[in-house]
């Protein structure tokens, strides 16, 4: 990207953070936003649409991390969906600081509502990192409200986001998604209500010997029910405690 024209402005608590891989710059908040490895994963696992006129729609965009992260390999046009007002602020300002304001489009709104923005059926790829945790009574939430939206469904749920995802696709359109594993057969299921059938699905554990703490998946709308693969298990850590060599060429390249 080379040097940027100029930096944004930055609210208090906010600062500019960087994925060397892909040379972007993101402004972050401890007190706000941050993205985690979980949008670094996903931006990696997910396939951009190849074609000039591809349209790609991250849904649950948060300050724009994996739209952001995905751009430059990304021919066509990205539109982000973020429902908090703080958060979307952050990602328009990141795309200004990126100078990527002629591909990427910030739409400030519930995603249940992104019809009367993006077509049904006119988009190639949506990719999504939701709320992992259901809205139960009792579940403790962060009293952060930024982060409780974040992370559970508040703002949205789990069925709506696979249910706007499946309508904003086009036929053979794909999705990709990053999760819990724990909720691993609740998506698919849902997926299948839905018109998507999956078609791959790769864990990611801590390190070795322990539980696979995220999973990343891909589904095809209106594609058939066979043909799944279960990619080989990415590893979070080495032995000796630093990121595995995966891992560091997603976040600093070769």
């Amino acid at each position: 990207m080379g040097d940027y024209l100029k930096t944004p402005q930055l609210l208090p608590g906010e600062r500019i953070d960087q994925l060397y891989s892909q040379d972007i710059q993101i402004i972050q908040s401890s007190q706000v936003f941050s993205f985690s490895l979980d949008a670094v994963l996903l931006a990696n696992f997910a396939k951009p649409p190849l074609k000039q006129a591809g349209k790609l729609v991250d849904l649950c965009a948060g300050n724009g991390a994996v739209g952001l992260f995905m751009a430059p390999r990304v021919k066509g046009q990205i539109a982000m969906v973020e429902i908090q007002p703080r958060l979307a602020d952050m990602a328009r300002r990141s795309v200004a600081l990126n100078q990527l304001g002629e591909q990427i489009t910030v739409y400030e709104q519930d995603l249940a509502t992104i019809f009367n923005q993006i077509h049904k059926d006119s988009v190639d790829t949506v990719v999504c990192n939701p709320p992992y945790f259901a809205d139960l009574p009792d579940s403790k939430k962060n009293p952060n409200q930024y982060l409780a939206i974040a992370r559970h469904e508040i703002a949205t749920s789990l069925e709506t986001v696979i249910e706007v995802t499946s309508g904003l696709l086009k036929m053979n359109g794909k999705a990709f998604f990053v999760y819990r594993p724990d909720r691993l057969l609740e998506m698919t299921s849902m997926m299948a209500k839905h018109r998507l059938a999956v078609k791959r699905i790769q864990f990611v554990y801590p390190k070795a010997g322990k539980d696979a703490n995220i999973m990343l998946v891909e589904a095809i709308k209106d594609g058939r029910a066979t043909g799944l693969k279960i990619l080989p298990p990415l590893m979070t850590y080495d032995e000796s405690g630093e990121y595995s060599a995966p891992i560091k060429k997603m976040l600093y390249g070769d």
